[in-house]
């Protein structure tokens, strides 16, 4: 009697320490500390903690800790790692659909875009990125982006004629900047500074935010504000490892990702303000730019993409003309 009352606790222990058991799951990305998104996505493990009563647990691998976005993508899609906030540009070689967030001159300012993606668009985008094994959990934010180089000041497009500018690996920001006549190339993140100390390339592209919390600055010039497209920043599941997550600790993921995302966009747009400062005080020389010029030159790119995919870019282009 004694040994079958000891054998019933010692099940009943087992089973509550495994009805306990703590999930716990990393989440990667590419930023340098203090940069928006490396600060949102320590929120969102905060958040998911909190939210799941500690049954998940979050941990956060920053400045490619475990592995730079593309790699982060595929180990996604193997289950080999939960989430990661990763970069439109990256995402895009997985779902190319994504591109079309990066329009040129398509959105007005921060406020604006966040307003069209998280309407239909983001809906459709979810569905296109489920079908590669990926769940789009709240698109954050990357920035209006500006152009660096180390050759002379870009007033009109006709002064990137034969830079080497260093984009992501994104085919819309490619066909930007061969519109506007310069010579860009693709590379990682993680490779860009060193690329331009070396001087693989002359600039690059980047918002605010990105070029001073990764000191690219440092190995710039000048930056010419040419706010040629927008890019979110998406916070993405692995559906395998999603799948296997309990509804209720899905519905509080969702929700951190969501609240994160608002830190992380208030974050951008005070950037945005107080960096042009900054960066001037660090040396490097502002200019303003006649975006007319630049839009009419980058007309193409719609053509383009248009012919590609007609649905996604007449609902994108609809939905940012309200």
């Amino acid at each position: 009697m004694k040994k079958s009352l000891i054998a019933v606790a010692a099940a009943l222990a087992f089973a509550s320490s495994a009805s306990w058991a703590q999930q716990v799951l990393r989440l990667s990305h590419n930023a340098a500390p203090g940069n928006p998104k490396a600060e949102a996505s320590l929120k969102f493990a905060q958040l998911v903690a909190e939210k799941t009563a500690g049954r998940v647990k979050i941990e956060v691998g920053g400045n490619a800790q475990f592995g730079d976005d593309a790699e982060s993508l595929t180990n996604m899609r193997l289950g080999t790692l939960a989430f990661s906030t990763n970069s439109q540009g990256a995402t895009s070689g997985v779902v190319p659909q994504f591109s079309v967030i990066g329009l040129p001159f398509l959105f007005r300012d921060l406020n604006h875009a966040y307003k069209v993606v998280d309407g239909p668009i983001g809906e459709k985008l979810n569905e296109l990125a489920k079908a590669k094994g990926l769940v789009v959990l709240a698109l954050w934010d990357n920035g209006i982006r500006h152009t660096s180089n180390n050759k002379r000041p870009i007033v009109k497009p006709e002064d990137l004629a034969g830079i080497k500018v260093r984009t992501p690996p994104d085919p819309i920001t490619l066909d930007i900047f061969k519109a506007l006549g310069a010579n860009p190339g693709p590379l990682a993140f993680s490779e860009l500074y060193i690329a331009l100390q070396q001087g693989v390339f002359d600039g690059q592209e980047n918002p605010l935010m990105n070029i001073y919390s990764s000191k690219v600055y440092e190995v710039q010039k000048y930056i010419s504000l040419t706010g040629h497209k927008y890019e979110t920043t998406p916070l993405l599941a692995s559906k395998m490892i999603w799948d296997t997550i309990k509804p209720a600790d899905q519905q509080a993921i969702r929700e951190a990702a969501i609240e994160a995302g608002r830190f992380n966009r208030q974050m951008s747009l005070a950037a945005d303000a107080d960096l042009r400062k900054k960066l001037t005080d660090a040396g490097v020389k502002i200019n303003e730019v006649d975006q007319a010029a630049f839009a009419a030159k980058t007309k193409p790119v719609y053509d383009k993409w248009a012919k590609q995919y007609p649905d996604l870019v007449k609902l994108i282009v609809t939905e940012a003309a309200k």
